[in-house]
């Protein structure tokens, strides 16, 4: 999902959202992984790993 933090910003401060991109990775509907800020391709592949 995406979302305009400038158009809704009461989700993003619900949500913990300072800085973007900001994704949440989930399972079974929990947030289980937060990864802050731009990241090269490798480094996602790391932190995801």
């Amino acid at each position: 999902m995406k979302l305009n933090i400038d158009e809704n910003p009461a989700i993003a401060a619900r949500d913990g959202v300072m800085s973007i991109p900001t994704p949440h990775l989930y399972k079974g509907g929990e947030v289980v992984q937060t990864i802050v800020g731009a990241k090269a391709e490798a480094a996602l592949e790391r932190e995801l790993a």
